[in-house]
């Protein structure tokens, strides 16, 4: 693959081994189309799509039991999209988000390195606060993402994402590393109707790594003023 360097890894998930394409490190950069650079993707944060980070192996282990059944389900900010193969596997309706160019490529590889068919991609950026964006993403029953707040602007983009695709009977779950903009998340999608569960998440992952971060768990309430 011109311009990049890749590696392919198996993971122990619920006792089952998935097979993950990801970038050889986290300290590369390439974009010799600009396609990133049109976006608005700063080459420090280039590579941050193609690791397996803790928090998406959190969230993968969560949703190989999390009722999924009858809904559908989006994942954000999804990177290699780890919970969504898990849940595909299961059988769920899943749509795969990122605003990574290369996001949609590396899903169709680790696809098919699972023995996967295929599953809905549509680009999604958070910083437009337009309303008409993304038409064809529609709306979720659940919606779910990892280490999604690394930016102080960010809580407030993420929330408007999510009011923009929840539907009316939404539940929102989100793995936090314990980042510094957890706090005003919560407050962003409070001021949308949205409640607020956290719970610590505590556990070991399967490679006895130790993980501290939470749950962001929410559920809509009273309709924004």
């Amino acid at each position: 693959m011109p311009g990049y360097q890749v590696r392919t890894e198996t993971l122990s998930l619920g006792g089952e081994d998935w097979h993950i394409r990801r970038l050889l490190d986290d300290q590369q950069y390439t974009d010799t189309q600009h396609h990133a650079a049109d976006i608005g993707l700063p080459p420090a944060g280039w590579s941050h799509f193609g690791q397996v980070w803790p928090s998406s192996r959190v969230l993968a282990l969560a949703m190989l039991t999390h009722p999924i059944e009858g809904l559908r389900v989006l994942e954000i900010g999804a990177g290699l999209a780890l919970a969504s193969l898990v849940m595909h596997r299961r059988g769920g309706d899943v749509t795969v988000s990122d605003w990574h160019p290369l996001t949609e490529e590396f899903l169709r590889h680790n696809l098919a390195l699972n023995g996967l068919g295929p599953m809905p991609y549509q680009a999604g950026n958070w910083e437009s606060t337009a309303a008409t964006d993304n038409p064809a993403l529609g709306r979720f029953d659940l919606i779910v993402g990892s280490d999604l707040l690394y930016e102080r602007q960010q809580p407030a983009q993420l929330a408007a994402f999510i009011y923009r695709h929840a539907a009316p009977e939404a539940e929102v779950i989100i793995v936090d590393p314990d980042r510094g903009n957890r706090a005003a998340f919560g407050r962003d999608m409070a001021a949308l109707g949205f409640v607020l569960n956290m719970q610590a998440a505590d556990r070991q992952l399967e490679d006895g790594e130790s993980y501290k971060g939470r749950f962001l768990s929410f559920k809509r309430g009273r309709a924004p003023e």
